[in-house]
C-alpha cells in the first residue's frame, strides 16, 4: 500500500497546535509518532508505547483531513488526553507594592469647649513623625481644664496617653513596635495594654492579599469554551478556557452558605450548567498561611488618669494561629506574669456546609481551667451562632492581676431572618456570671426588628433581664428621609420604668465637605433638647451648638483639624489618620488635581496641594488633565500612583514646564509656503526641531525672545529671523507668514 509522508497542521478539539507534525498517510489511515502524539496532549491507545501509531485507532476519535489547507482536524473524547488544568481567578499573589515615605510630622488637634452650670475645655493631641528610615513615632496626650462655675478656680491636668516607635516589613508582612502597644489575643483570651515591644504578622502591609481560604470550582471543557461563575444568581466573573480540565479560584462575594453554578459555553454555542454548593467564612486561615505575633514589658496601670504608671514586673505574651488546611485552623496561646502562667490550644473547623464550629481549652499554673465551644451558620437569609466560655477552679490569666477575673460562665445565642418584605429579625440570649462576689451576674434577652420601606424605615427592639424584670426595656424608632440630605426621626424608648420621646431632624454634614445640621427635641421623663451646626472645611471640621437638659443649659464647641509639615511647608488641613500626599506641579497654580479620576482639590500659589484619606500600601492613582492648563505647559506624565507606607505621607511631583512655543507660517521669498515636510532647526538648541505642515506651518518649541531658524528643503537651506510676542502668555501665538530667505555665502 503506497505511503505519503505529510507535514500537517494540527487542530486538536478545535485548537490550533504550534507547529507541524509529521504524518503517514497510508491509505485512509493516518499514522504518528507516540511521542509526537503525548507532546499533543493526546494520549495513544494502550501498549503502544513508541512508534507510529494510527490516530485512528484511539478510542472515539474523529479525524477529519483538508487537503486543500494541509490541515487535520483531530476530535476526541476527554478520555483521551491529558492536558494540563487551566487555572483561573487564583489568589492574588502580587508581591508587596513597593511604598514611599517622605520626611514630615503631622499634629492631629481637637479642642473642645463647653460652659453652662460650670466650664470645661480639652485638647486632644495625636502627633506622628515619620520618613526617619522605616519608622513612624507616635504620640498621643490629653490636656483638660474645668471648673465648677462662677468665681471658682479653674483646675486643670495633662496626660500621657501612647507613645510608640513602629516599623513595618511589608515584604514578611510584619511589624515590630517599641512602647505603648496592646498585646495579640485570640476569641478566647484577652488583651493588656503594655509598655513594652512587640514583633509580630501584620497582613494591613499587603492588602491586596487574600488571607482566608476561597472556594474552588472544577470542570472540564471538549473543546474552547467560555466559563462564567455565577454566585446565588449574581454573575462574578467570565473567562475563557482551552480544552481540557480547569479551575476556578474566585472570592464569592458571600458569607455563609451560598450555591455556584459554573455555565460553560463551548465553541459551539452548546451550554451545560455545574452546580458547587459551597461556605465561605473570613474565620479560617488559608491553608499554610500564619499569624502571629509576641509581646513583653510592663503592664500599663492607670491608663488615661496618670502618664507613666506601669507594673513593676515584665509580663509577656504569644499567640500562634495556623492554617492546617483549607477547612481547619489551629490556635495557641501562652501569657506569663507576676508568678502566673497559661497556656492554651483551640481551633476553627469547616464542616462542609454545616458550619464553622470552634474550641479550645487552657489551663493556669493557679490550677483552673477554661474551656469554650462555638458554632457559627449563615446562608444569607438564616443566622444561627452559639457561644460559650466557662472556667473551673481557680483559673486566672495575667489581665486578673490588673483587673477583674474572667467571667465564671460567658454564653451567647443568636438567631437571624431576613426577608425582602418580612425585613429582619433576631433574637438573642446572653449569660454572664462570675466569681467575685461583687461582680453581678446577668441573663439577657433580646429581641430585635428592622424593616426598610419605600421611603422610610421602622426599628423595634425588646431587652429584658431576666433577673430583674423591672429593667425591661422597649425602643421605637422610625426615620424618614426628608430630601437626599435631611432626614427626620422619632422613637419612643421606655425603661426602667420612665418613658422618653425624641424627635430628630437633621442634615448630616457632607463628607466631601460643606454645611450641616440638627435639631432635637426629647420629651417624657428627660426633658430636653439640642440645636446644632456643624462645617467641614479643607482645613477642620467645626460644630457648636446648644444643649438643655433636666435643668442644665449648656453651650458647646469643638473643632479638630491638623497641622502637617512636609515638603519644605507646613499645611493646615483636616484630620489625617492615616496615609496622605503632597502633590506637587513644579510650582504651578491652580492645577486640578485628581483623585481615581475625581476632581478633589486645586494646587496652591506654591504649586502644592494636600491629599489625605489614600490607602495605605496601596495604589491610589492621582492625575492631572492636560486640557486644564494653558497650552504653553508641557507635562511629562499625567498619571501617577501615590503609594504611601501607614500613618505616613509622601511626595508625588507632577513634572510641568513652562514652554515657549508658536505655530510659524514659513514661506519662501516668493511668497509660496515652503515645500511639506522641510526640517525646521532652531539656532540655540541642540534637541528643538520641527517639519514643516501643510500650508507652510510648523509648530516649533523652545523659541527666545528674538529667534533664528534654519529650514533645510529639497530647494537647499533657508533662514528665519523674528520676534517672540511679548503678549502670548497661557497660548500658542500664531506667528507670520515670515520669509524664509536663502542663507548667503560667507
Amino acid at each position: 500500500m503506497r505511503e505519503d509522508v505529510l507535514y500537517l497542521e494540527i487542530v486538536l478539539n478545535e485548537t490550533p497546535q504550534p507547529g507541524l507534525l509529521r504524518v503517514i498517510r497510508r491509505g485512509n489511515a493516518f499514522l504518528a509518532d507516540a511521542s509526537d502524539l503525548r507532546r499533543m496532549g493526546l494520549l495513544p491507545p494502550a501498549g503502544d508505547g513508541s512508534g507510529a501509531v494510527a490516530i485512528d485507532t484511539i478510542p472515539g476519535a474523529a479525524l477529519r483531513y483538508e487537503p486543500s489547507t494541509q490541515r487535520l482536524r483531530i476530535d476526541v473524547p476527554l478520555a483521551a488526553l491529558s492536558l494540563p488544568t487551566t487555572r483561573l481567578g487564583a489568589m492574588d499573589t502580587r508581591q508587596p507594592v513597593p511604598a514611599t515615605t517622605s520626611p514630615g510630622a503631622v499634629l492631629n488637634y481637637d479642642v473642645y469647649a463647653s460652659s453652662g452650670n460650670g466650664s470645661q475645655l480639652s485638647l486632644g493631641t495625636d502627633l506622628r513623625v515619620f520618613g526617619i528610615g522605616n519608622a513612624v513615632l507616635e504620640n498621643t496626650a490629653i490636656t483638660s481644664a474645668h471648673r465648677g462655675g462662677t468665681g471658682s478656680d479653674w483646675q486643670g491636668r495633662s496626660v500621657r496617653l501612647d507613645t510608640s516607635l513602629a516599623w513595618s516589613f511589608p515584604e514578611a508582612a510584619t511589624s515590630l513596635v517599641v512602647g505603648d502597644t496592646v498585646t495579640g489575643f485570640l476569641g478566647w483570651s484577652r488583651a493588656l495594654r503594655i509598655g513594652g515591644l512587640q514583633f509580630g504578622r501584620n497582613f494591613a502591609l499587603q492588602p491586596y492579599r487574600i488571607t482566608s481560604p476561597l472556594p474552588t470550582f472544577a470542570g472540564e471543557a471538549v473543546v474552547p469554551s467560555t466559563v462564567e461563575l455565577y454566585v446565588d444568581g449574581v454573575r462574578q466573573s467570565g473567562d475563557r478556557v482551552p480544552a481540557g480540565p480547569f479551575q476556578l479560584t474566585s472570592v464569592p462575594g458571600i458569607t455563609g452558605a451560598g450555591m455556584a453554578q459554573l455555565v460553560v459555553t463551548d465553541s459551539f454555542g452548546r451550554t451545560r450548567t455545574l452546580d458547587f454548593p459551597f461556605y465561605s467564612t473570613q474565620q479560617l486561615l488559608a491553608r499554610g498561611l500564619s499569624d502571629w505575633s509576641a509581646s513583653i514589658g510592663l503592664v500599663r496601670e492607670d491608663y488615661g488618669l496618670r502618664s507613666f504608671s506601669y507594673g513593676d514586673d515584665l509580663v509577656a505574651s504569644a499567640q500562634f494561629r495556623r492554617g492546617v488546611s483549607d477547612r481547619f485552623t489551629a490556635e495557641v496561646h501562652a501569657e506569663a506574669g507576676d508568678g502566673i502562667t497559661l497556656a492554651g490550644v483551640g481551633g476553627t473547623w469547616l464542616s462542609g456546609r454545616v458550619g464553622v464550629f470552634g474550641a479550645s481549652h487552657a489551663r493556669s499554673s493557679e490550677g483552673g481551667s477554661q474551656s469554650g465551644a462555638s458554632w457559627h451558620w449563615t446562608d444569607g437569609r438564616f443566622t444561627f451562632s452559639l457561644d460559650s466560655l466557662r472556667t473551673r477552679g481557680d483559673y486566672r490569666d495575667v489581665a486578673s492581676l490588673y483587673g477583674p477575673l474572667p467571667p465564671r460562665i460567658s454564653e451567647r445565642a443568636l438567631l437571624g431572618y431576613s426577608h425582602a418584605r418580612l425585613g429582619s429579625l433576631s433574637a438573642s440570649r446572653v449569660r454572664l456570671a462570675y466569681r467575685a462576689p461583687e461582680s453581678s451576674s446577668a441573663r439577657l434577652l433580646g429581641l430585635f426588628w428592622t424593616r426598610g420601606f419605600r421611603d422610610w424605615s421602622m426599628h423595634l427592639s425588646w431587652n429584658r433581664d431576666l433577673d430583674r424584670d423591672e429593667h425591661d426595656s422597649v425602643y421605637l424608632g422610625v426615620m424618614v428621609p426628608l430630601g437626599r440630605q435631611r432626614q427626620l426621626s422619632t422613637s419612643w424608648q421606655r425603661s426602667g420604668g420612665s418613658d422618653d420621646v425624641l424627635v430628630d431632624a437633621m442634615q448630616p454634614v457632607p463628607a466631601d465637605g460643606g454645611f450641616g445640621w440638627r435639631l432635637q427635641a426629647r420629651a417624657g421623663d428627660n426633658r430636653g433638647g439640642v440645636a446644632e451646626a456643624g462645617w467641614l472645611g479643607d482645613r477642620g471640621r467645626l460644630a457648636i451648638g446648644i444643649s438643655e437638659f433636666a435643668g442644665d443649659t449648656r453651650g458647646y464647641g469643638q473643632f479638630n483639624g491638623s497641622l502637617v509639615a512636609m515638603a519644605g511647608r507646613a499645611f493646615l488641613a483636616r484630620d489625617i489618620h492615616d496615609a496622605f500626599a503632597v502633590v506637587s506641579t513644579d510650582g504651578v497654580a491652580g492645577v486640578p488635581i485628581k483623585r481615581e479620576n475625581r476632581i478633589i482639590g486645586y494646587s496652591g500659589n506654591d504649586g502644592l496641594l494636600l491629599v489625605s484619606g489614600l490607602n495605605a500600601w496601596q495604589y491610589n492613582k492621582l492625575s492631572i488633565d492636560p486640557m486644564d492648563l494653558p497650552a504653553d505647559l508641557r507635562v511629562t506624565e499625567v498619571d501617577l500612583n501615590a503609594t504611601p507606607s501607614d500613618r505616613a505621607g509622601t511626595v508625588v511631583r507632577f513634572s510641568i514646564q513652562p514652554v515657549r512655543a508658536a505655530i510659524v507660517v514659513l514661506h519662501d521669498a516668493s511668497g509660496r509656503p515652503l515645500p511639506l515636510g522641510s526640517r525646521v532647526h532652531v539656532d540655540g538648541s541642540v534637541d528643538a526641531q520641527a517639519f514643516v505642515g501643510h500650508g507652510g506651518e510648523a509648530y516649533v518649541e523652545s523659541l527666545g525672545a528674538r529667534n533664528r531658524l534654519r529650514v533645510d528643503g529639497e530647494d537647499g537651506t533657508c533662514i528665519v529671523h523674528f520676534d517672540y510676542p511679548a503678549t502670548a502668555t497661557g497660548t500658542i501665538p500664531r506667528i507670520g507668514p515670515v520669509p524664509c530667505r536663502k542663507e548667503e555665502a560667507p
